[in-house]
């Protein structure tokens, strides 16, 4: 058994601070001793000589310590809602929701059909998740079941947590796009049994959203869910007013958008619903009521119009929803949680809520693990959780030092980090113990797109330096 540790100041959630009084919701340590064994937390301490000669006994040999000055440790981040097809059109310029699915995205997902393109994307799309910190996401990939194998393989050569499926559509979009209600269902039902819990892999059921699928095909899509106890269901809710009439017309006998999907037997645990943005108290109420969660969106909301998420209503104490946050690449303009978190902020004040770093910080770790329902292994640094975690620098550029040096306490010190900082901010990521990104090497992890070329032909955007530890080679 390999035992290591970091060490550096640390803090991680254990309550939700929209239901407690926030102070009282996490646990935060000025100089800490976190060590790692078998891709688990073992203990979380604060340092001391002792405390590393403790551990040292308990491994039987020598603990490495990695030391971290000026940083903070906290959970890796978990994206909840993501799209890694569209990683090469991220943005791209102007138009509303369905316009831009028109103009971009459906053009850009046709060429995933090519096993060697979707290999290229999943590769980068991995390595900007890990520079930002990122070390769980709910992914949507094509319609194509090669993109599935692509983004799953990815995953596994980082040993990150992926929740990810084929998107279904059997109408509404270009005939290169199209399943059917039965082959959606075959496919799903194919590459679930190969990747779900695989590994870390998770499958997740996906229908892009209740215009592009029909009664036959949402109802095929709830029968593989509930033929599959623990995997997930993924789609669109309430994103943009166009959409929603456009539902509206294509289900007249249902009461609301979300009722499309209750009615058909998509809500429930583990069905995670992206952007909601334009919802009331009844679709609040059916979210409590199902244990259905929701990935709040703000830079994709901003970028294309479609409105301001009600955070505060959905967190209302009497009926709370789960949420998290999601980047929703490529609508949504950066990988960065940081930068996602600083568009939340502005989303909430300009929807007359109130977003404190405690909120954020809380919704960007454990929130998004309880969105998942992985709240046991995930999204806290915890004794027996996983040991996917975040090291973050408190003075990433030279205005941030200079403005941390006037701060009173860390949640300012994260109020900063969250509104001035970015990627830079991320100074390793670690996944089930392993350092699989560091700042230091960031070179080793830029894409070699005009160097090495792989078997088949496509640009080989892997690290040139494959040797950076945990980076497969």
């Amino acid at each position: 058994m390999t035992v290591t540790a970091l060490r550096s100041s640390v803090i991680t959630f254990h309550q939700d601070p929209f239901l407690v009084d926030p102070a009282s919701s996490y646990r935060y340590l000025d100089d800490a001793l976190v060590v790692m064994a078998d891709g688990k937390i073992v203990s979380v301490d604060p340092y001391s000589d002792a405390a590393v000669d403790a551990a040292t006994q308990a491994a039987g040999s020598a603990v490495t310590v990695t030391h971290y000055p000026d940083s903070l440790i906290c959970a890796g981040f978990i994206d909840c809602h993501v799209h890694y097809p569209q990683t090469q059109m991220i943005g791209a310029f102007g138009e509303q929701l369905l316009e831009w699915l028109n103009k971009y995205t459906f053009i850009a997902e046709q060429q995933f059909a090519d096993k060697s393109h979707a290999d290229t994307v999943s590769r980068v799309f991995l390595r900007e998740l890990l520079r930002s910190g990122t070390t769980t996401a709910a992914v949507y990939c094509t319609v194509h079941p090669e993109s599935v194998d692509a983004l799953f393989e990815e995953s596994e050569r980082f040993n990150t947590r992926m929740i990810a499926g084929k998107v279904l559509m059997d109408r509404h979009a270009p005939d290169a796009l199209l399943d059917t209600a039965e082959r959606g269902y075959d496919e799903s039902k194919a590459l679930l049994q190969k990747w779900h819990g695989r590994g870390r892999q998770l499958y997740c059921i996906t229908p892009r959203f209740a215009a592009s699928s029909t009664d036959e095909q949402l109802a095929a899509a709830a029968r593989l869910w509930k033929e599959h106890p623990g995997t997930y269901m993924q789609t669109h809710l309430a994103e943009n007013t166009g959409e929603i009439d456009w539902v509206r017309d294509l289900f007249p006998q249902r009461s609301s958008y979300l009722d499309v999907y209750d009615h058909a037997g998509l809500t429930g645990p583990r069905a995670i619903f992206g952007h909601a943005v334009h919802m009331d108290d009844v679709d609040f109420a059916c979210c409590h009521r199902t244990g259905s969660a929701l990935a709040h969106c703000p830079t994709s909301n901003l970028f294309l119009g479609s409105g301001l998420f009600k955070l505060t209503e959905a967190k209302q104490t009497d009926r709370p929803v789960r949420v998290g946050i999601g980047s929703d690449i490529g609508a949504g303009t950066s990988f960065s949680t940081l930068h996602t978190l600083n568009e939340a902020y502005k989303v909430s004040q300009m929807a007359q809520g109130r977003l404190t770093a405690a909120h954020a910080f809380y919704l960007a770790t454990r929130g998004g693990a309880e969105a998942l329902y992985l709240q046991d292994s995930l999204g806290s640094v915890a004794p027996g959780y996983d040991a996917d975690l975040v090291v973050l620098d408190l003075a990433p550029t030279p205005l941030i030092a200079f403005r941390m040096g006037f701060t009173q306490d860390i949640l300012e010190k994260l109020f900063v980090l969250m509104t001035l900082g970015d990627d830079r901010a991320v100074k390793a990521t670690y996944v089930a113990g392993v350092p699989v990104y560091d700042s230091a090497r960031d070179e080793a992890f830029h894409y070699a797109q005009d160097a090495a070329v792989t078997d088949g032909g496509a640009p080989d955007p892997r690290p040139h330096d494959a040797s950076l530890p945990g980076i497969p080679g």
